[in-house]
């Protein structure tokens, strides 16, 4: 068998008291009867309901004037607000106050036929909503444990990418070639850049997107520090500079304009000026008007000659590779005195 339903019935009507402790009483409820307000708080904070009908008129306070006492108590009740009097007033003030339902008194066995069933409907919706909550908690939890999950995978990833150049970087030493040396650098500018997205999402507090401008200035950071003095011994290594807007990408995105920045950059620096001459590189993000974005790296060197990219043709498979993933292409600007590369993709 259940247990029986705690109730706590306020009111000064003794008669009206003992009639609904006395009906409900065969319907599975534990009635308990206050005769007033201050005697209906007191009997809540020493014990245990589980629903709890108040009366309006009392002698002292009125049910009106103990509703916000009862819940504010820390584990308060539903409360089912009994008012005779006709004026719907009271009973709209008493829901808008926080009572879960009311019925309207008197003598007949309606009345506790309707206490019942407002007492029933209140203890429903407090079972729902307490369902509801540990369902959202449940979820809240869940969620909470997929996000350390996903910073530990991106933290183990950008280690392992970071011991992966750590690795190219020894090899670099052993090495004589400067043709080889020259192959394991810029693979190792590709790494950088894909880790950097990693150590980002790390430490950020959104996991699915990516902040663009402040991934950006970290990476246009990385480059300058890592292409720039060795591609220019004699000195005047080209200065890199970015303008970028906010916004947010997704990590595939940020991931994909990482390397298609390296790339150009890393090009850029190779073959827009002489060895010495020095000179600048821009990398420009910004909003399109039509809610996309376009992303451009452009200097003032000699240009493309033939109107082809100089290199060994694997960083162009490159770009294309990851602007095609971005459903984009890179276009070069002929009316631009250097090299502008640009490409415009959705958000």
């Amino acid at each position: 068998m259940s247990a029986p339903i705690r109730l706590l019935y306020i009111d000064d009507d003794r008669g009206l008291s003992r009639l609904v402790q006395k009906e409900l009483g065969r319907h599975g409820y534990d009635v308990t009867c206050a005769p007033d307000a201050d005697a209906g708080y007191a009997a809540l904070q020493a014990g245990a309901f589980d629903v709890c009908a108040l009366d309006h008129y009392m002698p002292g306070r009125e049910g009106l004037d103990v509703l916000p006492d009862i819940l504010n108590l820390p584990s308060p009740p539903p409360v089912v607000y009994v008012t005779g009097a006709q004026d719907g007033r009271i009973a709209v003030a008493a829901l808008r106050a926080g009572a879960a339902d009311y019925v309207i008194k008197d003598v007949s066995e309606d009345f506790t036929a309707l206490l019942r069933s407002a007492l029933e409907d209140a203890l429903l919706r407090r079972r729902l909503e307490r369902e509801n909550e540990a369902a959202q908690e449940e979820v809240r939890l869940a969620r909470d444990r997929a996000e350390a999950m996903l910073r530990e995978v991106n933290h183990r990833v950008g280690n392992s990418l970071q011991l992966v150049s750590s690795f190219i970087s020894l090899q670099l030493r052993q090495l004589a070639d400067e043709g080889a040396r020259s192959a394991l650098r810029e693979a190792q500018v590709r790494i950088e850049a894909v880790a950097h997205v990693h150590r980002r999402l790390y430490t950020s507090s959104d996991l699915a997107t990516v902040a663009m401008d402040e991934y950006l200035t970290g990476l246009v950071e990385e480059l300058g520090k890592s292409i720039g003095p060795d591609t220019s011994p004699e000195g005047g290594s080209p200065r890199l500079s970015l303008r970028a807007e906010p916004m947010r990408v997704t990590t595939d995105q940020a991931v994909s304009l990482g390397v298609i920045v390296t790339e150009l950059v890393t090009n850029a620096v190779k073959y827009a000026y002489a060895p010495g001459e020095g000179g600048e590189i821009r990398v420009v993000l910004e909003a399109a008007p039509d809610g996309r974005a376009i992303l451009t790296v452009e200097d003032d060197g000699p240009g493309l000659g033939d109107g082809a990219p100089k290199g060994t043709g694997l960083g162009a498979k490159i770009v294309s590779a990851m602007a095609s993933g971005l459903r984009s292409a890179v276009q070069f600007d002929a009316e631009h005195r250097g090299v502008r590369a640009q490409m415009v993709f959705d958000l």
